[in-house]
């Protein structure tokens, strides 16, 4: 199998920063560092609320950091503009709302494809890759398909929250199927939210993935053991899981 592409997501670098106010830790320079521990691409999530990264954090992004950069955003008209303006190498669109802790599921495809299919086509005109985060269903990877996007990324959250529980071999069968049919239409298929070392490997394992996204987990762990050091004994997880 292909070599599984990491992305880390920036996000709750940020997060503790803005728990003091100032420049520290800096998302921007989290990313750098990651860089030489084996991560291939930087997520970022620029909220409604701006309660992790900010405008200037994604404007950073792309300017300083020589890897792919991935701006989640919500499919609104302020953040199309200012993806637009910075022109990312993705656009990750999910659904938001205020008062969610982290995204809780994957975005409604089929019942918002009439105003996607536009919004997706600008993104696309300007030369942005789209991928849209969905739970593992049938329809929304076909909806998917139909409003343009060239990538999903499946959420993995259910199947991380069922670790431990009988319902745990059925989540990774939905991830599996989902990846399979999403290869089978032609959309690239990427996965991620919630993956640990402890869950990583089962995921990993699915031939057709191309990409994980992992944030929270890398940033929580990288605390006790540092972050080149939990990037890269996450990276040799994904590999061995290839192998």
């Amino acid at each position: 199998m292909k070599k599984l592409r990491l992305g880390f997501n920036v996000d709750h670098v940020a997060t503790v920063r803005n728990a003091r106010g100032g420049a520290h830790p800096d998302p921007v320079e989290a990313a750098k560092r990651s860089l030489a521990a084996g991560v291939d691409g930087i997520t970022a999530h620029l909220r409604e609320d701006r309660r992790h990264i900010r405008d200037a954090d994604m404007r950073r992004l792309k300017i300083e950091v020589p890897a792919p950069l991935n701006f989640e955003m919500a499919a609104t008209d302020e953040m199309r503009a200012i993806a637009l303006d910075i022109r990312p190498h993705a656009c990750c669109l999910v659904p938001e709302k205020r008062t969610e802790v982290t995204t809780e599921g994957g975005l409604d495809v089929v019942g918002h494809s009439a105003a996607l299919k536009p919004y997706i086509a600008r993104l696309k005109d300007a030369g942005i890759r789209v991928s849209l985060f969905i739970d593992p269903d049938v329809a929304q990877l076909d909806a998917a398909l139909a409003v343009g996007a060239p990538v999903v990324e499946l959420h993995t959250g259910a199947y991380a929250h069922a670790e431990g529980t009988p319902a745990f071999a059925s989540e990774l069968e939905r991830l599996r199927a989902a990846a399979r049919h999403a290869d089978h239409i032609g959309l690239e298929c990427h996965a991620g939210h919630g993956l640990t070392f402890g869950n990583v490997a089962a995921v990993a394992k699915l031939p057709e993935l191309v990409e994980l996204n992992i944030g929270h987990f890398l940033v929580g762990a990288a605390i006790f053991d540092g972050l080149e050091a939990t990037i890269g004994r996450m990276r040799a997880a994904m590999d061995a899981a290839r192998a």
